[in-house]
Order: structure tokens, then C-alpha cells, then sequence
């Protein structure tokens, strides 16, 4: 049976009432039937019947063993921080999440928790940054936002011969293109914001475990933090995951186009893009923090605001946006630089997306060329 199909019939029809689309159970608390007798739900931080099912239609999707889900991917990410103890170190990838660099950084770097950040595609660089108190391999594949694919497998080995935890941030590719806990990994952790909830209207975290341990420890967490994901957010999930594999199949073609368009621009320096996925991200040749925002207040169709993966085209800044916490210098070590732009790819039409791109192009070299002329009248009076 192939991967879609498995997918929508692993979306159980309700027992109850033969409803084709699972209920939202909308509700705080459920009565028992004495002290601690119940039906296997007692209070909705705990457990709910929508949430349950979310969590396992992705536990399978991620050939997991358990699933939570979160009220945010920063969420997410902070329940498996939680695994670890002071004085433990994690690897990361230095092309890293804003937000995660955040909450590594200003939050557990209090707690004696110390992070150490690598290019993990120099296998090296990751044995090298290896010490006797590194607990946890952090990976982001392919990266936000330079879009860098990682060999998982290989890491997954070295986490093996280190005794190391193994976490990949699953988000940019999906299960549609990647299944880490397949190529070695212990845990996937999602921004199900993204790709998963497909539609810009949600916002929500996953962490799927192989292990049915570790699984556990991360519910204990979910339950005992209380970042919950709420019953109709958990609907949206689902009902999101019900067109996944044909929205990326989309989100591919015209990101591929639209990467290709980029390619022989001529103010195009450098395009990022692995070859799937809806997100494409690229250096102005004029590799300035002035250049790409005029870039990005210059398009029409690919709106200028955070987020990525939903249905309709964006287009942000990473520097001045979504890793604007970044240490400067570290951020532009990874290859995040001030003329850096990043593109998330909607359903748009191609040609649509292009030309959008087209204008804005050339509403920027108008301007470039009105200053200049501005300029050189000013100079002569």
C-alpha cells in the first residue's frame, strides 16, 4: 500500500457515530465513574480523544513508537531539552533556528546546559566537538535557512559509538521526503506549524520517539509542563496531514521552477535548495541588509512575514526576522548573511510566482537607478 493511502486509512472513521472526520472533543474534563475509574481519560492536559489520535496517526507516520503533541515546535524542542540535566552539552547544527538558538542560549545556558554549534555536514567537525559530557546531537535537515542536508545515518552512527542521543528537527522536509528514526535517530521533532498544518492557521509542535521509553519520559514532560496542543488544533493537524503528501508534491514543483528562475538571475548570487520541499532561499549579488529589504517589500504574491509551508507564498529576511537573535558574527558564519533572502513556496500558480518575483526585481533596480540619478543631479547644482 502505498505511503498516501496508508496515511488517510490510518484516519480511523469515529466508532460512535461513523463520522468520516475525527471528533473535536472540546472539552476540559471528563466525568468518572468513581475515584480514578474512568474511560481512559480524565482531564484534557492529561489526555484527549482528539489529541490521542493525532498522536498516533503521526507516531505511525514517523515509524515511531510514541508521539506527543505540543502547543509550539519551541515547545517541542523544550521537551526533549528536558532529557537532559546541568552540566550536559549538546552538538548543534550552527545553521540553526533562531528560536532554537533562543531558548538554547537566554533559557537552559542558566540551567548549565552548554550547546556547541557545527557544521554537521563535516562529519569531523561533529567528533571533534565531542566531549565527555555531550549528551545530545542536534540536527536541523535540511537547515532554515540555508537549506544544508545533513547524512543522517552517518550522524546516527556516531551517536551510537558515543552513547549520544540523537535528535532531528524533521520540519523543512516532512515524513513525505525523510523519515529520521528509519536512518538512525532517536527522536523527529516537528513545527507541525509548518508543512504539516499546511494552511497558516494553526501553531504547533511534535516530538515522535523510537524508543517506547524515551517516548515516555517526553509524555511525562508534555503532561507534567502542561504545553499541551488543544482539541481543535490537534482537528487541524489532522485534517492538515489528510492532504500532506499531495501539498508537497505540489509545493516541489514550484519551488523547483521558482529555484530555477533564480538561478540565472542575474542579481542573483547564490540559490539554496535541496531539490524538494516547498522553501528556496537565496543571496542578492549585492549581499546587503538594504538590498533585501527592499527586495522583500517589493513582492506582491510572496507576502513579507514570518512562518513558512502554508498554502499561500511567503517571503522574509532571516537576518533582521526569524534569526535576528542570532550572534551576528555566528549567523554569518553559518551562511546567514545580511543579503540573504528566504522564500516559502506556496500553491500558487508558477508562472504567477515568477513574475511576482520578476517585478520585484525590477521595481528595485528602478529605485536603485532613481537614487543614483537623484543623487548625481544634487552633486552638479
Amino acid at each position: 500500500m502505498q505511503a498516501t493511502t496508508q496515511l488517510l486509512h490510518s484516519i480511523p472513521v469515529d466508532a460512535q457515530t461513523g463520522a468520516i472526520a475525527v471528533p473535536i472533543y472540546q472539552t476540559s474534563t471528563f466525568v468518572q465513574e468513581a475515584p480514578g475509574v474512568n474511560k481512559g481519560f480524565d482531564y484534557s492536559r492529561t489526555n484527549n480523544p482528539t489529541r490521542q489520535e493525532l498522536e498516533k496517526i503521526v507516531a505511525k507516520l514517523e515509524k515511531g513508537s510514541v508521539a506527543a503533541a505540543f502547543s509550539s515546535g519551541l515547545a517541542a524542542i523544550d521537551a526533549v531539552i528536558k532529557l537532559l540535566e546541568s552540566g550536559d552539552e549538546i552538538i548543534a547544527v550552527n545553521d540553526i533556528y533562531g528560536g532554537a538558538f533562543r531558548l538554547f542560549e537566554k533559557v537552559y545556558k542558566k540551567f548549565g546546559i552548554r550547546v556547541s554549534y557545527v557544521d554537521m555536514t563535516d562529519l569531523s567537525a561533529i567528533h571533534r566537538a565531542i566531549t565527555l559530557k555531550t549528551k545530545l546531537i542536534w540536527l536541523e535537515t535540511p537547515t532554515n535557512p540555508t537549506l544544508k542536508v545533513a547524512d543522517i545515518r552517518a550522524i546516527a552512527a556516531i551517536a551510537r559509538r558515543y552513547k549520544l542521543l540523537f535528535a532531528v528537527d524533521n520540519t523543512f522536509a516532512s515524513p513525505v521526503y525523510q523519515q529520521p528514526l528509519l536512518l538512525g535517530a532517536d527522536l523527529v521533532v516537528h513545527s507541525a506549524t509548518k508543512f504539516i498544518g499546511g494552511h497558516s492557521d494553526v501553531i504547533a509542535g511534535l516530538v515522535i520517539a523510537k524508543d517506547p521509553e524515551i517516548g515516555q519520559q517526553i509524555k511525562f514532560y508534555q503532561n507534567a509542563c502542561g504545553a499541551v496542543l488543544g482539541p481543535f488544533d490537534s482537528f487541524l493537524l489532522i485534517r492538515g496531514l489528510e492532504t500532506l503528501h499531495i501539498r508537497l508534491k505540489q509545493h516541489t514543483e514550484t519551488a523547483s521552477r521558482v529555484a530555477a528562475y533564480l538561478k540565472n538571475h542575474p542579481e542573483v548570487g547564490e540559490v539554496f535548495y535541496p531539490g524538494f520541499g516547498g522553501v528556496v532561499s537565496f543571496r542578492l549579488k549585492k549581499d546587503s541588509s538594504a538590498a533585501a529589504l527592499r527586495f522583500v517589500g517589493a513582492t506582491k504574491l510572496f507576502h513579507l512575514a514570518e512562518s513558512l509551508g502554508g498554502v499561500k507564498s511567503l517571503v522574509s529576511h532571516p537576518a533582521s526576522m526569524t534569526h535576528k537573535t542570532v550572534d551576528p558574527e555566528q549567523r554569518k558564519a553559518a551562511g546567514v548573511t545580511d543579503g540573504l533572502i528566504r522564500l516559502s513556496v506556496g500553491l500558487e500558480d508558477a508562472t504567477d510566482l515568477v513574475n511576482d518575483l520578476e517585478d520585484a526585481f525590477q521595481a528595485v533596480g528602478e529605485k536603485s537607478s532613481s537614487r543614483k540619478k537623484t543623487k548625481t543631479a544634487l552633486l552638479s547644482i
